[in-house]
């Protein structure tokens, strides 16, 4: 239940309370003309100020908006009853509303005082009319007076209560907003690293093999025009292989070398691209049985041979490169190892100072996947890369098996 849901009972509570004076002062003023002694005039005034007086105040916006415009209002209703009161036993039923307009009006300390004092001036107003205290006029004032807290006190912490949760519903709604945005921002970044990994893997890589054979190429001409052309062919095809390979990352595809096929065939191709683009003599070796690995496991690993292999051809100044797939009980382990110029793998983030990204990306695939990647190398004396994903239930990692 929420506050809006409570102003609507309070709204017709408004209106009975409205009814109610209005019905109890004519009562007691309809009395009064059918009665008998001199007060019936007198009666009759001091109902009909006191219906002036609060309509008066129900209708003026500044008893809602002003304490003190209030607290004004609420004496010249108690001093009207009192008047009344004393004139007339009839003046009594008017306390009922009295109680509701002290509790609404005032804080609840100081209201249950007020009420309990308007009680008393009651019980003394009709035992004066009557000459006697009886018990009529003890419990009438009392039970209302009882009823007039209970009602108006329960509805406030109800109202309470009702404006604490919707502050926590608001609070939970803005933490889940919060929490959306978050979540949001957190899939842009990933989708961000997902595209920058793989235009580097592939993109960046192939780019790289273009420059590489038109370089070539152009060393080649005028004198070599067949071996130029061959190397303008193989540029051909990279780029188009490149194109192919654009288009099913912006996807989110396996790449084409995995698409109907195996990791090993797709390595065993790999390398043989490698080999025949740059020159360099690049094996493949496996080790074990293969077996059908999760989709992005593959992935990973394919992806890590490429950016490897391309760091190899272009920075290491190596002569040959072996790729070694091992499959066992404790999972895969792909291993990438060169006979080049190595690097200080402690001071620079790579072969040529270049490859700081690269390699970052690759670790980023594997741990991503729960794999590990470690880098060893030494400069003049080659450099190994080693990535593994343990099989479920291995219990750690693959490297060094």
């Amino acid at each position: 239940m929420n506050p809006e849901s409570l102003a609507r009972p309070l709204r017709l509570l408004h209106v009975c309370l409205h009814l109610l004076v209005t019905v109890l002062l004519a009562v007691a003023a309809g009395r009064a003309l059918t009665g008998q002694g001199p007060p019936r005039v007198a009666v009759l005034a001091a109902a009909v100020t006191l219906a002036v007086a609060y309509a008066a105040g129900a209708a003026l916006p500044l008893v809602r908006r002003s304490r003190r415009a209030a607290a004004a209002w609420l004496a010249a209703l108690t001093i009207g009853w009192l008047v009344l009161l004393v004139l007339t036993p009839d003046g009594v039923w008017f306390a009922f509303p009295l109680f509701l307009i002290e509790l609404f009006l005032l804080p609840a300390r100081v209201g249950t005082i007020a009420v309990a004092a308007t009680t008393v001036a009651a019980i003394i107003g009709v035992a004066g009319h009557h000459g006697t205290l009886t018990a009529g006029a003890v419990i009438g004032p009392g039970l209302g007076a009882a009823v007039s807290v209970g009602t108006v006190l329960g509805y406030q912490a109800l109202y309470r209560e009702s404006e604490r949760r919707q502050r926590l519903i608001e609070q939970l709604t803005a933490t889940r907003a919060e929490l959306a945005a978050a979540e949001h921002a957190a899939g842009v970044l990933a989708e961000r690293e997902r595209l920058a990994r793989e235009i580097h893997d592939t993109l960046a890589q192939g780019l790289s093999s273009i420059q590489l054979l038109l370089r070539a190429a152009q060393r080649a001409l005028p004198e070599r025009q067949e071996v130029a052309a061959g190397h303008v062919e193989q540029a051909r095809r990279t780029a188009q292989e490149n194109l192919v390979e654009a288009r099913r990352f912006v996807r989110a595809l396996t790449p084409p070398g995995l698409d109907g096929g195996s990791l090993p065939a797709a390595l065993r191709r790999l390398c043989a691209v490698t080999a025949d683009r740059s020159g360099l003599a690049v094996r493949l070796h496996l080790d074990g049985t293969a077996v059908p690995l999760p989709t992005g496991h593959e992935v990973a690993l394919l992806r890590i041979a490429q950016s490897a292999l391309a760091n190899t051809v272009r920075h290491a100044g190596a002569s040959r490169a072996d790729v070694t797939l091992r499959y066992g009980d404790f999972g895969v382990v792909l291993d990438v190892v060169d006979d080049g110029t190595g690097f200080d793998v402690e001071n620079t983030g790579g072969p040529g100072g270049e490859a700081g990204f690269g390699l970052a990306a690759m670790r980023a695939r594997a741990e991503e996947l729960g794999g590990t990647l470690a880098v060893g190398s030494v400069p003049g004396q080659g450099t190994e890369l080693v990535v593994s994903f343990a099989s479920p239930g291995a219990g750690g990692s693959a490297v060094g098996t």
